[in-house]
């Protein structure tokens, strides 16, 4: 990963201005079963990742708020850990929404909801304070890497259904927007070395093995969890053409160096060009029109 100067902030590192875009996307009557034109296996994998956001959004707001009264003099970090809040809040909301929709269509969005509920309640319940927040840390950067991928190539979402594509860029801008934010709250309270990686670790093996059961049960829902051309057409699609898990790993092994920060990797040219078609194709209620 290529290390650069990081954005200058009042609070040592992250942007210092978040928005707050209140959208509601209209999922429910205009998404079809298989949005995207890769295939079923494909868009599973997105489907699947769906699941894990009602409940974890929750546990990020929650594991930052837990720390908010350590913050001294520094007022803008407070303000960073609202916006941040009030953004993880729409976040959950839509997929709550998104995946209402596929509860509907008769994938068990319910009964796998409730298993990230339990491990996070468990976490919750069990983990000091730093600990949950240092969880918070490692997922969220798992998700500013996915969404720096779905920002840095339009291959990844092209074949998809357009409210689709709008809601995950939408959803990937805003969790590189606020990727340090987390982060930086846990550098004010302390955020030891073999903590943060030590979870890191325990973190990826929880989320991945949990990624890799929703899929196959997604798929078993379609009728092709044995399908070897389906598992195929996924394996290409995510590490091959366009292959957009290939480059989370080096972002992944850069969070084990010593003195790393979410913006040695700077990606504030994406979220600009981003901004930018954002507000060129906003439509009345908010939500982007299709291109």
């Amino acid at each position: 990963m290529d290390t650069l100067p990081r954005p200058v902030s009042p609070h040592g590192g992250g942007t210092s201005k978040l928005e707050v875009r209140n959208l509601r996307f209209p999922i429910e009557s205009e998404v079809p079963r298989h949005w995207h034109g890769g295939g079923k296996a494909v868009t599973s994998f997105f489907d699947n990742l769906s699941i894990f956001f009602p409940a974890g959004e929750r546990f990020f707001i929650e594991a930052v708020k837990a720390h908010k009264h350590l913050i001294v003099d520094d007022d803008q970090l407070l303000k960073d850990i609202a916006a941040f809040c009030a953004q993880e809040g729409i976040h959950g909301r839509e997929h709550i929404r998104y995946n209402q929709m596929l509860e509907a269509q008769g994938y068990p969005a319910v009964e796998l909801d409730r298993k990230v509920q339990l491990i996070l309640g468990w976490v919750s319940r069990t983990l000091p304070k730093r600990l949950q927040l240092s969880v918070t840390c490692a997922l969220e950067h798992f998700t500013a890497l996915m969404g720096h991928a779905l920002l840095a190539d339009p291959r990844l979402l092209e074949d998809a259904h357009p409210v689709m594509r709008s809601l995950w860029r939408w959803h990937a801008a805003e969790e590189n927007e606020h990727k340090a934010i987390a982060f930086d709250v846990y550098e004010s309270v302390g955020s030891p070395y073999v903590e943060r990686v030590g979870v890191m670790l325990a973190a990826s093996v929880v989320f991945w093995t949990l990624v890799v059961q929703h899929q196959a049960r997604f798929m078993k829902v379609d009728g092709v969890a044995r399908s070897p051309e389906e598992w195929r057409s996924l394996f290409v699609y995510l590490f091959v053409e366009p292959g957009g898990l290939v480059g989370m790993w080096r972002g992944w092994l850069d969070y084990f160096r010593p003195g790393f920060h979410p913006w040695d990797q700077d990606n504030r040219d994406l979220l600009e060009r981003w901004k930018h078609e954002y507000a060129e194709r906003r439509g009345p209620n908010g939500v982007p029109r299709p291109a």
